[in-house]
């Protein structure tokens, strides 16, 4: 058995163009994998579309209905930052699945990789930053429910602060929010996380690295988590529009490495999603997000698991 991946042709759908966000990342990032044949029909998983009723774990009740019905005001729109239509209703809850998806089968198999997720800005009652509905909150409070597990971990490597993940998790002692981001980025306005690591503009390899290093080794033994939720945003990357860091494609792959080989290392399960990534060459982004796949492939491999 191959390394499980999560994806549905609903991710990508034809989008305004110019404009910030990526669209067309995720099937470009699905196209990638293919090709390089890590991905396959044998390990491809396609998830079904969230429900209301999961979205609202996380999420009030009434924003989750009028996202669905397009009934957001004009300044909820503005701040969600995308265009509002039945083809983004169906990718964001088809994600917000595909996430939910990737942590069932990373709690089978050990290791399991979304090809998109991570929409850390998503706050209860309000869209932020590109991100609607919070999937790294809404996999954590749906799992602590069914007892699945008893303590989530969400090690998020974006160069954002996950900043909605922050506050919807604030009082749920057993999913532990840690947040490594560029310090003098979007949003402006930091929220709390459990673990805040704000980094300096223009960080390498080398100093990203040893940070990394030494928050997982302080943390995962603290507190031993069931399942560690991997956020692993490539817009800490030195050519990304957004992000402000110096991270080469050699550190990316590194940075995955240690994160999911020290989890797994300690038989923690680890469900990854890709995260942010902004660069107008979309291939690049695309074999850029990759990174990931191919490092947990490796580690997959290495490991025996399956």
């Amino acid at each position: 058995m191959d390394l499980p991946l999560v994806y549905h042709p609903d991710y990508s759908f034809p989008f305004p163009a110019p404009h910030r966000f990526p669209m067309d990342k995720f099937a470009r990032l699905h196209d990638h994998l293919r090709a390089s044949g890590l991905l396959h029909d044998g390990n491809l998983h396609s998830p079904e579309r969230c429900s209301r009723e999961l979205l609202a774990l996380a999420h009030d009740p009434d924003y989750v209905n009028r996202f669905h019905d397009n009934a957001l005001d004009a300044t909820a729109l503005r701040r969600m930052g995308l265009p509002w239509s039945e083809a983004l209703v169906a990718r964001t809850t088809r994600a917000v699945g595909g996430s939910l998806l990737t942590a069932d089968l990373a709690l089978r198999h050990g290791l399991a990789c979304h090809l998109a997720g991570g929409t850390h800005h998503a706050h209860r009652d309000f869209a932020s930053g590109f991100c609607i509905f919070n999937d790294l909150a809404i996999i954590s409070l749906s799992l602590l429910a069914s007892g699945r597990v008893e303590r989530v971990l969400i090690i998020d490597c974006d160069v954002h602060q996950g900043d909605g993940t922050a506050t919807i998790l604030a009082d749920v002692d057993a999913a532990i929010t840690v947040s490594l981001h560029c310090e003098n980025n979007f949003p402006a306005r930091k929220a709390t996380s459990d673990w805040d690591i704000p980094l300096p503009r223009g960080l390498d390899d080398q100093g990203y690295l040893h940070t990394l290093q030494q928050t997982l080794d302080y943390l995962l033994p603290l507190y031993q988590p069931d399942m560690v939720l991997y956020d692993a945003g490539v817009d800490v990357h030195q050519s990304d529009a957004l992000g402000y860091l110096k991270l080469t494609d050699l550190g990316i792959a590194a940075r995955d490495r240690l994160v999911i080989d020290s989890c797994l290392g300690r038989d923690i399960p680890v469900c990854a999603v890709i995260g942010g990534g902004y660069d107008n060459d979309r291939d690049a982004l695309a074999r850029r997000h990759g990174i990931l796949h191919h490092s947990a492939a490796q580690i997959w491999q290495q490991r025996g698991l399956g």
